[in-house]
C-alpha cells in the first residue's frame, strides 16, 4: 500500500470532490442556502464598488485567467524540453489538458446553472461547476511550484521559494474569489475547482519523475 502524503493527499481531495459533487447534484439545502448568500453579499458590494470590481475584473479576466495560466503551462513544457527534460514536460502537458477536459466534463454532467442577477458586473460562458478558473490556476500552480528545486535537507527555503509558494497561493486563493465576487460562481463551485486541482497535482506528482538516472527535482 502506497504511503506518499501526496498520494494520499490527491485520494482525499479526490473523495472531497465526489462528495461535494453529489451535494450540489442533490441540490443540498444547506450548501444551497450557504452559496446563495455569500454570493448575494459580494454581488451586493460589487455593484457598490466599481472601482474594485473593475480591478477584479482585470485580474479575473486577465492575470489569473485560464488562458493566462496555460500559458504559463506551455512555457515551463518548452523550457523543460528544451533542457531535455522531456518527461516532465510531457506530464506538465498532460496533466494541464486533463485538468481542461476534466472540467468541462463536470461542467456538461452536473449542468449547474450560474447565478443570475438583474444588474450584472460580469459575465461568463458554460454552466457553473466546477470553476475552470480555480482548478486551472490550482494546476499550473501547483505544477510550478512542484519544478522548483528543493532544497537540502536541514536548510531552509530560500527567498525566492517562499516568493513562489506566496505568488501561488494569493493566485489560487485570489482568483476563486473574484469569480464569486464577480456574480459569475458560487462558492461551491470554487471549492470544488481548488480540491480538483489539487487531487490532480498530487496524484500525477506522487509517482518520482526521473531523468537520465536522476531526480531532476533535487537539482
Amino acid at each position: 500500500m502506497r504511503k506518499d502524503p501526496l498520494w494520499w493527499t490527491g485520494i482525499g481531495c479526490a473523495l472531497l470532490a465526489a462528495a461535494l459533487t453529489t451535494l450540489v447534484v442533490a441540490g443540498w439545502r444547506p450548501l444551497i442556502a450557504y452559496d446563495e448568500r455569500v454570493a448575494r453579499d459580494l454581488h451586493a458590494h460589487a455593484v457598490t464598488h466599481p472601482a474594485v470590481t473593475r480591478s477584479m475584473r482585470v485580474l479575473s479576466d486577465w492575470v489569473w485567467d485560464p488562458w493566462t495560466m496555460r500559458a504559463l503551462a506551455a512555457v515551463a513544457c518548452v523550457l523543460l524540453w528544451w533542457r531535455g527534460d522531456r518527461r516532465r514536460a510531457l506530464l506538465v502537458a498532460l496533466v494541464t489538458l486533463a485538468a481542461s477536459a476534466l472540467q468541462q466534463g463536470l461542467k456538461l454532467l452536473v449542468g449547474r446553472d450560474r447565478p443570475v442577477w438583474s444588474d450584472p458586473v460580469d459575465s461568463a460562458q458554460y454552466a457553473a461547476y466546477p470553476s475552470g478558473h480555480a482548478m486551472t490556476a490550482t494546476v499550473v500552480c501547483g505544477l510550478l511550484l512542484w519544478l522548483l528545486p528543493r532544497p537540502p535537507p536541514g536548510r531552509a527555503p530560500g527567498v525566492r521559494r517562499v516568493a513562489a509558494w506566496t505568488v501561488a497561493v494569493v493566485s489560487v486563493l485570489g482568483v476563486g474569489f473574484t469569480r464569486v465576487y464577480l456574480g459569475v460562481h458560487w462558492p461551491s463551485d470554487v471549492l470544488a475547482g481548488w480540491l480538483l486541482g489539487v487531487a490532480l497535482v498530487a496524484l500525477a506528482t506522487s509517482v518520482p519523475v526521473r531523468e537520465r538516472g536522476c531526480d531532476p527535482v533535487e537539482r
